[in-house]
This record gives structure tokens, C-alpha cells and sequence, in this order.
């Protein structure tokens, strides 16, 4: 089994949302069905990059990562922005 640290962008204002889960298609569907109420008024969102794991202690790590570490994330927002 797989684990994935992903990113969201917002199709409506291109705001980002990061999260982890061990199922991208499902997670997704319930992002976009509005069940996540941070960005339920920000859908529909679009998967726009992820990565794979092996463990989900490893994803969720990540996670936490980008979420906490600015540096972190402006270095992952590069790479997928190309800026």
C-alpha cells in the first residue's frame, strides 16, 4: 500500500491546500463534495501534485513539513509554479 502527500489548488481564487491520505481518488471526491469545511468554500479543487510513500507516518511527516516549514514549501511551490 501507498501513502501520498498531495496538494490542492482552488480552480476558484488558486489558493492551496496540502494533505495526506492512503487513497488520492477518494480524498479528492470528498474534498470536492465539500467535506473538508476549511476549503469547502474553494472547491472545486484540482490535484496539482503529489508523493508517494511507503508508510503513512513518512506522508503525514511530510505533511507537516510543508505545512510548518516555509522554506519547505516555497522550495516545493517552485518546483510545481516554475518560478
Amino acid at each position: 500500500m501507498w501513502y501520498y502527500c498531495y496538494v490542492l489548488e482552488s480552480t476558484i481564487d488558486k489558493t492551496t491546500y496540502i494533505g495526506s491520505t492512503d487513497n488520492l481518488k477518494n480524498r479528492l471526491k470528498e474534498h470536492n463534495s465539500g467535506k473538508t469545511k476549511s476549503i469547502k468554500h474553494k472547491i472545486p479543487m484540482r490535484l496539482i501534485y503529489c508523493e508517494a510513500y511507503r508508510t503513512n507516518t513518512l506522508a503525514i511527516k511530510r505533511e507537516r513539513s510543508l505545512k510548518k516549514n516555509s522554506a519547505a514549501k516555497k522550495e516545493l511551490f517552485s518546483r510545481i509554479f516554475d518560478e
